[in-house]
């Protein structure tokens, strides 16, 4: 008998059938019916894989085994004949007739009830009046009129977002989609949209061709289409045309009539003033140090044209909070050009809610000299109200979550960016903020995840490589917190501080002609600027040059350094750590009083962050040279400060640590360290050896369990240099 026919007397190719059959029944009824009693989604999918693992062993099984009255038996000791087999083979046929009579009908009664369910929420969650604008299409010759192109799309979706009922995809979202070939379909599912407004811009001297469509996502129909043929001086007329167009076409498409218009989103009628900001807002996108520079050059050259152009003014105020923040303006100036600007736009509209937001946000600076707590939560609560007024205000928003971060309110910071999120959901600056929350919270992992998704959206944003630096750091990753640094650099090769970081985790980890590599970057860039002091210093440090290192903390603090990423502060520490070795503690403590006056003054109720954390440095001179009850009036002066500022010194184990050690508590700092502090990395406390050399830990190093640790900390540093020089020596060799 042959193969084919002895697989048929057995019913091999019958109870494949049958399987095949009640496997589709079985997963048609599991995957209908988990979904709607809240099972995950991964239970359905196991269903799916395990009818199809069982099939190969039970076609095997059919080959092996015979069904008889008498149960499962094999088919060597089976009596067989071919008129038993035939009634063993129509009862499974009969068996899979009945499976699929009873797999139609459960199709026929639950599908069309889950193909409506389905049909009720797509419907509940994209609402039939919304849109996105993806970005216009630059098809002139020269790729410098892409941010014409841009400009137009984003002044579309701000007009369209003025038509009353009309819900518009946030404008960072749509520009997600920006270069990327994808189905309308699938852009429209991810932005939450029923209609997609695309569109190309050719321009030609003083003429301009658009051209706009309006599709509908969910079967690509063309509600509406049209070209446009203008000389440059009517752009505005064909903005206002186009967004009027639109919202006539999917009102009348939906609901039969005409939208009321919307209002114009200009607040300038110069074409050259609005052709400047275009192109001053294409330079923000990544808040580098040069984009931001041109940002600033472009938004003034369009305030030249037009002197009442309001929004660029605004553009202009949020311009210098983003240079303070990335080192480019010192805080304290970049805050009064910042309300210089903003009461400008107040004096001709008194309810704006950016100008608004700008002063209390600057009346509750830390920098300012009489701020205090009750003016700080006025400010919030000020601002709380705007952002509930005006949730579309994405710059307030941020302005409310800096002032939250200041006072530690995190939970506060999260729900302000999650409704952010849920309306914009590819904005990269929201995706960093969140990042930069976890990171605050000490959530190394859901920081990564935050910052990566920012970054997989806008890769060329050198302050999230800087962040995922040092979340590496943080994990251990020597070589991954360089990779990230090198990044940033590359992204953003002027700014300063960004070699200034690496060379600081280079010194740290002894690489020193690595290091001098980017010390000798910031010196050529900003030779005066704090960083440069702050890696003068590092270098002093890293090669035990005392001479060197009082030198260079002493001029930092004769001409008040600025306090940016601590160059000040540490230029006290570094200053009175070689004033302790060298026995003259209380002439420095004199020179750092004379130079910056009231700065050790511990009777103020409201010191600046600058004057805050100078005392804390100086702890380490104060335990050797001051009686301990002064040093207790101190210590009590700085952790009820902090509290004023919402700090808590309990929240950070390292610097808990060091209270204890000056307050003499040694076991209890012992056990902090042990269980909190030496369980981290060695990254994460770089300065470990230098800060245990002080006299107030002699009881806490001679501790074994303490030498343990550190001996720990020591292999790990010597580990991590060996590898980030390799890291760096092919990273070399490649470039």
């Amino acid at each position: 008998m042959s193969f084919f026919l002895e697989l048929k007397r057995r019913n091999v190719f019958r109870v494949a059938a049958a399987y095949l059959v009640a496997g589709w029944l079985l997963t048609e009824v599991f995957t209908t019916i988990l979904p709607t009693v809240g099972a995950p989604a991964w239970m359905s999918r196991a269903v799916v894989l395990v009818f199809a693992l069982g099939f190969l062993p039970t076609v095997i099984v059919a080959w092996v085994y015979q069904i008889t009255p008498e149960g499962i038996r094999r088919q060597s000791i089976v009596d067989d004949d071919d008129s038993l087999s035939a009634r063993r083979g129509r009862r499974l046929e009969f068996l899979t007739l009945a499976v699929v009579v009873t797999g139609i009908l459960f199709l026929a009664v639950f599908g069309s009830q889950r193909e409506s369910v389905d049909s009720v929420d797509s419907v509940a969650e994209v609402p039939p009046m919304s849109i996105a604008v993806l970005p216009f299409v630059n098809m002139s010759d020269s790729q410098d009129n892409e941010y014409f192109s841009d400009g137009l799309t984003e002044t579309l979706l701000h007009m369209l977002a003025q038509v009353p009922g009309l819900k518009v995809a946030a404008r960072t979202s749509s520009f997600s989609f920006k270069n990327k070939n994808l189905p309308i379909g699938e852009i429209a599912t991810a932005l939450g949209v029923a209609h997609i407004l695309e569109g190309s811009v050719q321009r030609s001297g003083d003429r301009v061709r658009i051209t706009a469509q309006l599709i509908r996502s969910r079967d690509q129909f063309h509600v509406w289409s049209a070209n446009y043929d203008r000389t440059l001086d009517d752009i505005f007329a064909i903005q206002d045309e186009i967004a009027g167009d639109v919202g006539a076409a999917m009102s009348k498409s939906i609901l039969g009539v005409a939208p009321a218009a919307g209002e114009s989103a200009r607040s300038t009628e110069y074409t050259d003033a609005y052709d400047l900001y275009l192109q001053a807002l294409q330079q923000r996108s990544t808040f580098s140090h040069w984009g931001l520079r041109a940002e600033q050059d472009l938004l003034k050259g369009a305030l030249a044209v037009d002197p009442d152009f309001i929004d660029a003014k605004l553009a202009l105020a949020y311009n210098y909070l983003r240079q303070s923040e990335t080192g480019l303006m010192e805080e304290s100036l970049a805050l009064r050009q910042m309300l210089a600007t903003a009461e400008q736009v107040l004096l001709v509209r008194p309810q704006d809610p950016d100008a608004r937001a700008i002063r209390l946000f600057i009346d509750s600076s830390l920098q300012t000299s009489d701020v205090t707590a009750g003016k700080v939560n006025a400010a919030i609560a000020g601002l709380r109200e705007i952002v509930a007024e005006h949730p579309d205000k994405l710059d307030a928003r941020f302005l409310l979550v800096r002032r939250l971060s200041n006072v530690r309110d995190f939970g506060g910071v999260e729900t302000l960016l999650n409704e952010a999120l849920k309306t914009d959901p590819l904005n990269p600056a929201i995706l960093y903020r969140l990042g930069v929350m976890h990171a605050n919270l000490s959530d190394s992992s859901q920081a990564i995840a935050y910052m990566q998704r920012s970054l997989d959206i806008e890769p060329r944003q050198p302050n999230a490589h800087s962040i995922m630096s040092s979340l590496s750091q943080v994990a251990g990753d020597g070589v991954g917190a360089v990779r990230h640094m090198l990044k940033s650099i590359e992204y953003d090769p002027t700014d300063h501080e960004l070699s200034a970081e690496l060379a600081q985790f280079l010194y740290e980890l002894g690489l020193i002609e690595e290091a001098d590599d980017f010390r000798k970057r910031v010196l050529s860039i900003a030779p005066t600027s704090s960083a440069a002091y702050e890696v003068n210093m590092l270098r002093a440090l890293a090669v035990g040059d005392d001479d060197a290192l009082y030198q260079t903390a002493r001029e930092a603090i004769r001409i008040d350094v600025s306090n940016r990423r601590d160059a000040y502060v540490d230029a006290v520490h570094n200053l009175l750590s070689v004033a302790i070795r060298r026995g003259v503690i209380e002439e420095e403590l004199a020179f750092i009083e004379q130079s910056s006056p009231g700065i050790f003054a511990y009777d103020s109720a409201a010191p600046s962050l600058k004057s805050w954390a100078a005392q804390f440095a100086a702890m380490d001179a104060w335990f050797v040279a001051r009686p301990k009850a002064e040093l207790l009036e101190r210590l009590a002066y700085i952790e009820r400060m902090a509290a004023e500022y919402g700090f808590s010194i309990d929240d950070n184990p390292a610097l808990k640590v060091s209270v204890l050690a000056l307050l003499g508590k040694s076991a209890e700092a012992i056990e902090l360290a042990l269980d909190q502090v030496f369980v981290d990395s060695v990254l994460r406390h770089p300065s470990w050896q230098e800060r245990f050399e002080h006299a107030q830990y002699a009881e806490i190093v001679s501790d074994s369990r303490v030498q343990r640790a550190l001996g720990k900390w020591s292999v790990e540093r010597t580990k991590v240099r060996k590898n980030v020089a390799e890291f760096l020596q092919t990273a070399r060799v490649e470039t």
